[in-house]
């Protein structure tokens, strides 16, 4: 048994931040598979599984259920090496974590969700995506940037910035056809992400 379960979708970035974070720390959890569209979905939202009405959500053994993947990994990080202990520090992480919900994924991961999942193809036009592939290209050479002569985010180490960052720009060019090639820095920091202890990718469940 294990005190804690996760519902979450194998193939979102959002859900996969919080897998790997687990991984890192080395915790047991039991996790609860569930793909967008399906009816399985539609039965854990119906039996309160999803206070919000998506994933991923981590009901803890209190009873309470923490939605939001940023949130969680605040909490599954809270007291470790994941969260600095210096307040402007952790303030410098959390900017970077609010980048990566409101400008990151509402482009990097949207591009990769439209070109990846048939039920979305409608809403991939090309004028669609090509704004999206601009602005993402964008916003990838403003992180290319902040990596100048640092291997991390925040700090000499890795925090729960680089796990938020990590999830949907690891596979931005293999599923949202971004060119990474114009960003070696980002090259370089995924690859020190993918050699950390303990590291699931996102193929492993």
């Amino acid at each position: 048994m294990t005190d804690l379960t996760l519902y979450s979708m194998p193939s979102s970035g959002n859900s996969y931040k919080v897998r790997l974070l687990l991984a890192l720390e080395g915790r047991a959890y039991t996790h609860v598979p569930i793909e967008t569209n399906t009816p399985e979905l539609a039965e854990a939202k119906a039996a309160g599984h999803l206070p919000l009405g998506k994933l991923p959500a981590l009901h803890l053994p209190c009873g309470t259920i923490l939605t939001e993947s940023n949130a969680i990994l605040w909490y599954l990080g809270a007291g470790t090496g994941w969260v600095p202990e210096d307040t402007l520090e952790q303030a410098q992480m959390l900017a970077w974590m609010f980048f990566e919900q409101n400008r990151h994924e509402p482009v990097v991961a949207v591009r990769a969700s439209l070109a990846t999942y048939p039920h979305l193809a409608h809403e991939a036009t090309p004028e669609r995506m090509a704004a999206l592939l601009n602005e993402g290209h964008a916003l990838l050479g403003l992180m290319e940037e902040a990596l100048d002569g640092q291997d991390w985010f925040c700090g000499p180490s890795p925090t729960l910035a680089d796990i938020a960052l990590y999830a949907y720009t690891h596979t931005a060019g293999t599923r949202g056809g971004f060119d990474m090639g114009r960003f070696p820095r980002l090259t370089a920091w995924c690859a020190r992400m993918a050699a950390l202890p303990g590291y699931v990718g996102l193929a492993d469940g």
